[in-house]
């Protein structure tokens, strides 16, 4: 009688795992029973060291940091500039009006200067952007505020 070898491997395989786990199992609980473990997470020494005493800005420069870098300028708020009115065409150009710190409100066509080295770049519909080139990325949004019905 001819048998197949194939078929006697999946019940080894399955008592095989069965043992593996059955052997996890029982050395979890010697070690839980036996208080293996249970020692305090937190040393003294672990205390000591994780209460950082060193100033961070003469760690930097001992790891070769040198001085802090001076902070880039901070992009204008557009909580400074309201837009009042948008005049647009299809050419891409137009003129917006848009007070500055409460003052008055001031024409400002597409390129022109509308506080510093801010410009306005384009205007579309109800919304202006305003940025530091003409052609570059836009710093500020603007929006008109919607209509009362």
């Amino acid at each position: 009688m001819q048998s197949n070898s194939y078929n006697l491997w999946w019940p080894r395989g399955v008592t095989f795992l069965l043992s593996v786990a059955a052997g996890l199992c029982a050395a979890f609980w010697v070690l839980k029973g036996s208080g293996a473990g249970t020692a305090p997470l937190a040393s003294p020494v672990a205390q000591v060291i994780a209460s950082p005493t060193l100033d961070p800005q003469v760690l930097a420069q001992a790891l070769g940091g040198g001085k802090q870098a001076a902070q880039p300028e901070a992009a204008p708020s557009s909580s400074r500039y309201v837009l009042t009115g948008v005049v647009a065409d299809r050419s891409s150009g137009g003129a917006a009006l848009i007070a500055v710190d409460g003052k008055a409100a001031k024409a400002v066509r597409v390129g022109g200067v509308v506080e510093g080295d801010l410009v306005l770049q384009s205007v579309t519909g109800r919304r202006a952007n305003l940025g530091a080139r003409v052609d570059g990325p836009a710093t500020v949004t603007l929006e008109m505020t919607a209509l009362a019905k």
